[in-house]
C-alpha cells in the first residue's frame, strides 16, 4: 500500500469531520418548513423546535424575576402615559368626530359649532388624568391580561425564521468553531485509523472507519457546545462547553433580538387586547374612559335628550371600541418601540446572565438532545459513503500503478 493511500486517510477523515459537522449544523436550522413524504423527510430541529425552546427560555428569565409587571415598571409607565397622550390628544377632534359620525350624525350635524368646541376642549383637558389612571391599573394586572407563551407561539409561528436568526446570531462564533473542531478531530481518528487499515486491508474497513468518523465527530460537536457545565482544568487549558462559556455575550445577543422581534410594546399591546383576557382589556378600558362621557354634561343631556337611554349606551360602546383601535394606534409607533426595546432586553439580558450553568444549557439543549442520535447517524452515513469512494478510489489508484 503507498505512503499516498495512508496519507489520503487523516485527510479524507478530516474532510468528513468537517463536512458532517457543517451538515449537522445546517440540518439544525433547514429546512424551515418539513419537507418529504408522510414520515420520510426532515425539518430543520430548531423550526420543529421553536416553541418549545422559547417557551423554555421564557420560563427560565421569567420566573427569575417575577412577572411582566415588573418588566412593566421597568419600562417607565410615566414615560408611556406621554407616549398616549402625545398621540392622541392631536387626533382627539378627529376621534369623536368619528364616533359622534358612526353613530349619532343628525345629534353631532345639530349641535352649534360652539358646544362641539366645548366638548373637545373638555375632553383634551381629562384625558391625562384618564390615561394616567389607566396605565396604573393595567401595570398592576398586566401579567394576569397577557399570556406570553401564547404570545411567542403566535409570532414564532408567523415567522418560522425568526429562532433560526436568534441562535445564529448568539451562537455564531460557536457554530464555527464546531465546524472547523470537526475538521481537526475527523484528522486526529483519520490519523487512527490510517495504520488499522494498514494492518487490516478489508473491504469494509474504510467504511466502517468513515461511519466512526462521521458519528464521532458529530457527537463530540454537540457535547463540545454543552459540555462541561463548569469551567475545567485540562492541562494548560481551560475547558467549558462553548455555549456556556459565553454565556453573557449570549444573553445579550439573546435579549437584544427577542426584545426588537417578540416582546415589544406592540405585541404585548396586541396580545393584551386580542388574546384571551381582551375582554378584561376592555373592561379596564371602559372603566376608565366612561367617566369622561358621563362627565360631560352638554353631551350627555343633549344625547339622553335626543336618541335616549339604547343611542347614548351606543355611544359608549363606539367610544369604548374607539379607545382600542387608538391604543394599537399609539403603540404602532417604530420610534417608541426602537426606544423602549433596549429596557426590555436589559432585563432579559440581566435574568439570563444570572442562570446557573445547567439552567443556561436548559434553553437550546432539551430540543436538540431528541435529535442527536439521528444527526450523528446522518454523519455516519456520510463518513461511510466517504470510506466507500475513498477505497475504491485507493484500489483503483494500485490498480493503474501496475498497469492493470
Amino acid at each position: 500500500m503507498s505512503d499516498i493511500a495512508l496519507i489520503s486517510v487523516p485527510v479524507v477523515a478530516a474532510l468528513v469531520g468537517w463536512f458532517t459537522n457543517w451538515l449537522a449544523i445546517h440540518m439544525s436550522f433547514y429546512p424551515l418548513q418539513f419537507v418529504g413524504f408522510g414520515v420520510i423527510g426532515w425539518q430543520g430541529v430548531i423550526p420543529r423546535k421553536t416553541e418549545k425552546m422559547a417557551h423554555i427560555c421564557i420560563d427560565q428569565t421569567l420566573q427569575h424575576f417575577g412577572d411582566l409587571n415588573l418588566v412593566y415598571q421597568k419600562l417607565e409607565p410615566q414615560l408611556i402615559v406621554q407616549q398616549v397622550v402625545a398621540q392622541v390628544v392631536p387626533r382627539m377632534d378627529e376621534y369623536i368626530d368619528e364616533i359622534m359620525y358612526e353613530v349619532q350624525p343628525v345629534l353631532w350635524d345639530n349641535l352649534p359649532l360652539f358646544v362641539r368646541a366645548r366638548i373637545y376642549k373638555w375632553a383634551r383637558e381629562q384625558l391625562p388624568s384618564r390615561i394616567e389612571e389607566l396605565v396604573e391599573d393595567i401595570g398592576d394586572d398586566l401579567d394576569s391580561l397577557v399570556d406570553l407563551k401564547a404570545l411567542l407561539s403566535q409570532e414564532l409561528q408567523h415567522h418560522p425564521d425568526l429562532m433560526n436568526r436568534i441562535f445564529k446570531q448568539a451562537g455564531s462564533v460557536e457554530l464555527q468553531s464546531v465546524i472547523n473542531r470537526g475538521a481537526v478531530i475527523g484528522g486526529i481518528l483519520g490519523g487512527l485509523l490510517a495504520p488499522l487499515w494498514l494492518w487490516y486491508p478489508v473491504v469494509w474497513a474504510l467504511p466502517l472507519g468513515g461511519f466512526l468518523v462521521g458519528f464521532l465527530t458529530n457527537w463530540l460537536a454537540i457535547h463540545l457546545i454543552f459540555s462541561p457545565l463548569r469551567p475545567r482544568r485540562f492541562f494548560f487549558w481551560k475547558i467549558q462547553g462553548l455555549f456556556l462559556r459565553r454565556q453573557d455575550e449570549i444573553s445579550e445577543v439573546w435579549a437584544r433580538l427577542v426584545a426588537d422581534e417578540l416582546m415589544t410594546v406592540e405585541k404585548v399591546a396586541s396580545a393584551m387586547i386580542h388574546g384571551d383576557q381582551g375582554a378584561r382589556t376592555r373592561a379596564i378600558l371602559q372603566k376608565h374612559l366612561r367617566p369622561m362621557l358621563d362627565e360631560s354634561v352638554v353631551l350627555k343631556l343633549a344625547a339622553q335628550v335626543s336618541v335616549g337611554v339604547t343611542g347614548y349606551a351606543d355611544l359608549k360602546r363606539a367610544m369604548n371600541d374607539k379607545a382600542v383601535g387608538a391604543t394599537q394606534d399609539v403603540f404602532a409607533d417604530p420610534d417608541f418601540n426602537r426606544e423602549r426595546a433596549p429596557v426590555v432586553a436589559a432585563v432579559l439580558a440581566q435574568q439570563m446572565k444570572a442562570l446557573r450553568p445547567e439552567e443556561f444549557q436548559d434553553i437550546l439543549r432539551p430540543a436538540f438532545r431528541e435529535e442527536e442520535l439521528m444527526l450523528m447517524m446522518v454523519g455516519g452515513a456520510f463518513g461511510a459513503v466517504a470510506g466507500l469512494m475513498q477505497f475504491v478510489a485507493v484500489n483503483h489508484f494500485s490498480l493503474a500503478s501496475f498497469g492493470l
